[in-house]
């Protein structure tokens, strides 16, 4: 009797290569939630390696495609809904609230030398891991460290690891966004540019396997959250600045 795994090898190689990974990638997609399209190789190189363990024994194929599997959902990209107010700041990460306290910001992002409000998520290897824009503005600048790869659940890990921050313009001042590695967390994308004008719950960066963001306020934010909370990227209110205004509408995206 022919097993699965060889009957699924032999479809694979009579077909297109290529187009039964991208299919395998669409109907996760399509099952799931969307896959980022950092994710894409990533995906492909479990499904390579699934089949030639598969050519070694069937049941380490099927291993192979849970963990291909666990790979498309580590780099889903959910629609959000993001609250529409220039008051409000958005989480920038999924992840839980590790910290709200006032400190001097790190000195590359050029905000000065007096206390600013940090809110700290962090995010474990399960969370989503795409980045999202806190606030609506402009970045005005764009800054990349060098550093340490400690745990970043580490106060000290805001100076000392590696980051990339931005700073944007808001009609609030600026504030500050940083994304910070970690012990597992080495590789930092960060999309937005200079110049480049972001909207509140708009797409930025990701960070791969877990890590955490800080997000620098003026002293007038007020903080709505509490350390411990969970946070979603783009829909949880971390702070607010005073406002009178009605009803928040949200968008989709």
């Amino acid at each position: 009797m022919v097993s699965p795994f060889r009957q699924f090898a032999v479809v694979t190689a009579k077909g297109n290569f290529r187009e039964n990974v991208m299919s395998i990638i669409d109907s996760v997609r399509n099952t799931l939630v969307p896959v980022h399209r950092e994710g894409y190789k990533f995906v492909a190189i479990f499904f390579v390696a699934s089949l030639i363990l598969g050519w070694i024994a069937d049941p380490l194929f099927w291993i192979g495609m849970v963990l291909t599997a666990w790979c498309a959902y580590f780099f889903r990209d959910p629609e959000r809904v993001t609250p529409l107010d220039e008051d409000l700041v958005i989480s920038p990460a999924d992840g839980r609230v590790s910290s709200v306290v006032r400190m001097v910001p790190p000195a590359e992002l050029g905000l000065g030398t007096g206390e600013m409000l940090r809110i700290s998520v962090f995010m474990n290897v399960f969370n989503c891991h795409v980045n999202r824009a806190p606030v609506k503005g402009r970045v005005v600048r764009k800054v990349y460290s060098q550093g340490s790869f400690l745990n970043a659940e580490l106060d000290k890990a805001s100076s000392e690891n590696e980051r990339s921050g931005l700073v944007i313009e808001t009609s609030h001042g600026a504030i500050g966004v940083v994304q910070i590695a970690g012990l597992v967390a080495r590789r930092i994308l960060c999309w937005a540019e200079e110049n480049e004008q972001l909207d509140a719950g708009e797409r930025f960066g990701l960070i791969r396997f877990g890590s955490r963001l800080d997000v620098f306020l003026p002293a007038a934010a007020r903080p709505l959250v509490s350390v411990g909370q969970s946070a979603i990227a783009g829909e949880t209110m971390l702070a607010e600045f005073g406002s009178s205004k009605g009803p928040v509408v949200s968008r989709r995206d």
